[in-house]
């Protein structure tokens, strides 16, 4: 490849010729080296890399950024509303397990606990009409919190239109979304791969019927990520509260700190969680641990003699008290209308023999009824093993063996089908990921990754526990959030960090000239670093495509879309779909 200006040694010894000098000659071993031939797609690939360090550098400005921080979250946001809110009504009927739910909320407001409804109670509540509702208590194997939220509207307005059932799990999903954006951002420290989270989140299709479908699941997935965002706020201020407590003290052994307000916070959002599912309850246990390990982790690094034994003997009991006896407090006044006249809760006031005695008398016999009613709870389920249509043993969740079918309809014109199908992209990728963040917290203990893999493990291992259970998919999405900023770590990881001297990297002409000159040594890293994140972006740019395109494939899964069948069951390529 010729430059021009570049010197040629002919022409140097005929001008030496020409200005009368003698006995100069000048060497070819002196000249600068040529540039090297570039093809094609290399010289592409360097105008790409230019294109993109110029977008970077233009995104990096500080006033680019300030809008950033405010439009990217909105922009998210936007979209999720869409998809969620949009013919929330659609299908005017009860879908699933919304049989259950949506008439329960309705019953806790009415009566303040779950009551049971006549026969044919369905039809007439789809159509407006709760009347079917009696006084009697019915058995009920799920805490009441989540029925009180899902209720909220139906309270106020009624249940004239199914959008008023719908609506709190729509809007605890939108919260999802924000959640998972401002988590992300927290880990990541980059509004760009904040966004890839929110997004992937905001158009995933198992999100989205889960957030249409009034289930507890989703109002169980909100309170897990707040819990876990709280947590992750303690931890903002963890290692210099760490150094303040040595520094009163040189020589202690432990330190009981009892100033963490955000632990407080999660132990009343974990606390909802279990008041929602009893599944909240591994959370607690999960990040408990973490932060108990996190703690010892800080105390090391600070200097503490005996981080381990002294965080075990004086931190750990601590925040077992700011976090268990808030999310205990908050579990047992959710039950505030059940004690009112809910199943079982006059038993051991009518039956003296079902009293406890000796040291357990003093007990109120309303905490005494509310304990015989959770054993009967626990009993059924552990001993849960009906078969089922859409039952999905846990082990086969990750490779998506059988996602839960919400509800279908066939005729003469068409069929519709709505399942919670997860966007097969996003998801797929995410469980890469989650494994490259396995190895990433077991090499180099990685308190980031850590956080992702505790919140993928407490929602996904204690249902793997019970094989013959029966078991629905659908459950996972109280770990999808995890998964998905998981996908966004790891993918951060594989771009690399932007260093200080981004804004400084010289284009591919540029850097050919000062190898000539012999002084690219300087710029070569930093170049090779953009050719990566370059490269690295342009893999996420195909991702997000074919996310979006798996999107628009299966909406009529997620909606209910009536298709000519042959279309519709075309979607559900492997046999066990749906």
């Amino acid at each position: 490849m010729t430059i021009s200006g570049a010197p040629d040694p002919e022409d140097a010894r005929d001008r030496a010729a020409e200005d009368g000098i003698e006995g100069t000659a000048v060497s070819v071993a002196d000249a600068p080296p040529p540039l090297p031939r570039r093809s094609t797609l290399l010289a592409r690939l360097d105008g790409a890399a230019d294109g993109f360090g110029q977008l970077e550098r233009a995104l990096s400005r500080p006033h680019v950024r300030r809008r950033l921080e405010i439009g990217a979250p909105v922009v998210i946001l936007g979209i999720a509303a869409l998809l969620r809110l949009t013919a929330l009504g659609h299908p005017h009927i009860l879908v699933f397990d919304e049989t259950y739910y949506a008439k329960d909320a309705w019953s806790t407001w009415q009566l303040g606990y779950e009551g049971e409804w006549a026969e044919g109670s369905d039809e007439r509540f789809e159509a407006g009409d709760p009347g079917g509702l009696t006084e009697v208590a019915d058995y009920v194997v799920h805490p009441p919190l989540g029925k009180w939220i899902i209720g909220l509207f139906m309270g106020a307005f009624g249940v004239v239109d199914p959008v008023l059932w719908r609506l709190p799990t729509a809007l605890a999903g939108l919260v999802i979304v924000g959640l998972t954006y401002a988590i992300a951002r927290g880990l990541t420290r980059s509004i760009a791969f904040a966004s890839l989270a929110g997004l992937w989140l905001a158009i995933d299709g198992f999100a989205i019927v889960m957030s249409r479908t009034a289930l507890l699941d989703t109002i169980l997935a909100m309170f897990v990520l707040a819990g876990a965002g709280a947590l992750l706020l303690d931890r903002r201020g963890s290692p210099a509260r760490t150094v303040r407590a040595l520094a009163a003290r040189r020589r202690r052994f432990g330190a009981a700190m009892w100033s963490r307000p955000w632990i407080v916070v999660a132990g009343v959002l974990l606390g909802a969680a279990c008041a929602t599912k009893w599944s909240g309850a591994a959370f607690i246990a999960a990040f408990g641990l973490w932060t108990v390990v996190m703690d010892a982790l800080d105390r090391r690094r600070a200097g503490f003699r005996h981080p381990w034994i002294g965080t075990l003997l004086t931190q750990a009991p601590t925040s077992f008290v700011l976090l268990v006896l808030p999310a205990v407090v908050v579990y047992v006044a959710s039950y505030a209308g059940w004690f009112a006249g809910g199943w079982g809760s006059q038993a051991v006031l009518e039956d003296p023999a079902l009293r406890w005695t000796g040291m357990l008398a003093w007990v109120p016999l309303g905490l005494q009824a509310l304990w015989r009613y959770h054993a009967q709870q626990l009993g059924f389920h552990v001993g849960l093993t009906n078969d089922h249509a859409y039952e999905s043993p846990a082990y086969q969740w990750l490779w998506l063996g059988r996602p839960t079918a919400f509800e279908m309809e066939s005729g003469s014109e068409g069929t519709w089908w709505i399942t919670a199908l997860p966007n097969l992209v996003v998801w797929y990728a995410a469980v890469v990921a989650l494994g490259y963040l396995i190895y990433r917290l077991g090499r180099h203990l990685d308190r980031r990754a850590g956080f992702v893999v505790v919140g993928v493990l407490a929602g996904y291992a204690p249902w793997l526990a019970f094989p013959d259970r029966t078991i629905f998919f659908f459950y996972a999405i109280v770990f999808l959030p995890f998964l998905v900023i998981g996908l966004a770590m790891a993918l951060q990881a594989l771009v690399g960090p932007r260093s200080r001297r981004a804004d400084d990297v010289p284009t591919a002409l540029e850097l050919d000239l000062a190898r000539s000159m012999g002084e690219a040594d300087d710029w070569t890293a930093e170049r090779d670093a953009l050719q990566r994140r370059a490269g690295g972006w342009l893999a996420i740019q195909a991702i997000v495509l074919l996310s979006l395109m798996a999107l628009a494939w299966y909406l009529p899964v997620y909606y209910g879309i009536q298709l000519p069948t042959a279309e519709i069951r075309f979607r559900y390529w492997p046999p066990t779909w749906p």
